[in-house]
């Protein structure tokens, strides 16, 4: 996680896939799209259109983060350009509803339409002018409609990250917990708005748990955390077990970095896994004149140590595994907690 430093189908399909046995091993991680759409910037957080045609996804540096966007044409992916609704702030990491009506994204856009950005706090730091809430827009016959707050149930402090949304409208996102590390949280859709926000039970005390990408159906969410036995940051796994969920486990060493992997998402048919990833192909010594010439282009292009886009099959991981152990729900107070220092 770095804050500034398919086809549809994903209907009863996923529910099934849960509880699917997977035949094949893990398989390892490919880019997306180098020189694309993983380019030499940070390029993270690739949210789908449900028809697989449009790719809206975060092009960031230490400096800069805007929403880019690009489309899926016969030759393959259109170099991307930035959002209509993006560019004039600090905003990063959108997510399609699965019905492809809205859009939500984290932004430093100032809530009474001002113009200075809003200050963040988290990880023990003050970060002024990054702060971060979370917006929506509307897909409307004319394009895209002007950003709108989401409302307090969500957005109650200055550092509010990666949403998801599921099909009923809930929504999941990160924001600092009770001891000042990223938790997942989760608002249920309300009508017109949201309950109040509920620590969601995959989280671990004494860890950090982010980005979430969770199924339309939430038959399974994917999330990055340090908790053991990450080497870093890396990618973690909970089914649905009835009203519950399963202990979360890693996607292990098949798929996961000795550096950060982070800001899953998930394919139109939820069948793939796309995560941001800060691994390198790599030399291997001597090299060829031929193989320093290649790896030189790799460096231009994306292959640089930034965050590029990586991707994954899914099905080795969608399976009720036999002695799963169901999370237990968070306490009233931990559910409850507001974050710290938002």
């Amino acid at each position: 996680m770095r804050r500034l430093s398919g086809a549809v189908g994903a209907t009863a399909v996923l529910g099934a896939l849960a509880f699917a046995h997977a035949t094949t091993p893990a398989a390892a991680p490919e880019v997306f799209e180098p020189g694309v759409i993983s380019g030499p910037a940070h390029d993270s957080a690739p949210a789908f259109s449900p028809d697989g045609r449009e790719l809206y996804f975060t092009r960031s540096s230490s400096a800069m983060s805007v929403i880019m966007v690009s489309h899926r044409l016969a030759q393959g992916w259109s170099e991307p350009g930035i959002a209509p609704f993006s560019g004039a702030w600090l905003e990063m990491e959108p997510a399609f509803s699965p019905d492809g009506r809205f859009l939500v994204y984290a932004s430093n856009r100032p809530d009474d339409g001002g113009t200075a950005p809003i200050d963040g706090f988290f990880n023990g730091v003050p970060r002024p002018g990054k702060g971060a809430r979370l917006w929506r827009v509307d897909r409307l016959p004319t394009g895209w409609s002007r950003p709108r707050l989401l409302p307090p149930e969500i957005n109650d402090g200055h550092a509010i990250y990666a949403p998801s949304v599921t099909r009923d409208g809930s929504l999941y996102f990160m924001k600092p917990g009770a001891d000042g590390r990223f938790q997942i949280f989760r608002a249920q859709a309300d009508g017109a708005g949201f309950k109040p926000a509920e620590r969601a039970p995959f989280n671990e005390a004494g860890a950090a748990s982010v980005d979430p990408a969770v199924a339309p159906d939430e038959s399974f969410v994917v999330f990055s955390s340090n908790r053991k036995p990450a080497h870093g940051m890396n990618l973690f796994i909970a089914l649905r077990q009835g009203p519950g969920w399963d202990c979360a486990i890693a996607l292990g060493d098949a798929v996961g970095s000795a550096g950060s992997d982070a800001e899953a998402r998930l394919s139109p048919d939820g069948r793939t896994l796309y995560f941001a990833s800060d691994r390198t192909l790599g030399v291997t010594f001597p090299t060829t004149s031929q193989q320093s010439a290649a790896a030189l282009q790799r460096m231009h292009d994306w292959d640089n140590g930034n965050y590029n886009i990586w991707r994954v099959p899914l099905a080795p991981w969608l399976v009720r595994r036999d002695g799963a152990q169901a999370c237990a729900a968070p306490t009233a107070s931990a559910a409850s907690s507001p974050a710290s220092g938002g």
